[in-house]
């Protein structure tokens, strides 16, 4: 069954830098109107940047909204007609001043459908090669190597706590136990 809805008119509240704001009015199924808030957002990527000693290049930078610093993957906006490949190869090179040989994609999926249409794009990154880290003006990244199966528990521990990193190691880790026949 085909539930959808149709947008009646549109009210944009905001347009910032990494996001923008509308209130959608909607028909739905049965005649009756509903509101929506829709955050809009050009999409993003994520890396897990394995190096050869199997360890993930993680970055640890403060999060204002989350209030504390996070241990997460690199990760970054895409710009406006973007390639998701190309983002996630400037964006490695950008927060951890590695550039890799391989960056093979992962999975994509919407962060929260029920309010943005943001989509995530992740990638595995192997065959690093130390480059020069080159952060934004406003970034303060380090890098933290975290040992593959040790990023798995930290999981588990709620120590690495954002969805995107959450759901980059589980994804690298469930292609890389199926590659091994597991």
């Amino acid at each position: 069954m085909a539930n959808t809805e149709k947008m009646l008119s549109t009210k944009r509240l905001y347009e910032g830098k990494v996001i923008n704001l509308r209130v959608d009015t909607v028909t739905v199924p049965g005649g009756r109107t509903a509101t929506r808030e829709v955050v809009e957002h050009t999409g993003a990527v994520a890396i897990v940047p394995v190096n050869e000693k199997r360890e993930i290049l993680m970055v640890r930078q403060y999060r204002y909204a989350a209030g504390k610093s996070l241990l997460e993957l690199p990760a970054g906006k895409l710009e406006p007609g973007e390639d998701p490949l190309a983002c996630a190869q400037r964006e490695l090179l950008e927060e951890t001043g590695f550039a890799a040989s391989s960056c093979q994609r992962l999975i994509s999926f919407f962060s929260t459908p029920g309010y943005t249409n943001e989509i995530l794009h992740l990638f595995l990154a192997t065959g690093l090669t130390q480059k020069e880290q080159n952060l934004d003006d406003d970034e303060n990244i380090d890098v933290e190597p975290v040992p593959f199966e040790h990023a798995i528990n930290l999981i588990w521990e709620g120590a690495i706590c954002d969805a995107k990193s959450v759901a980059g190691i589980f994804a690298a880790h469930y292609l890389e136990k199926n590659k091994a026949g597991v």
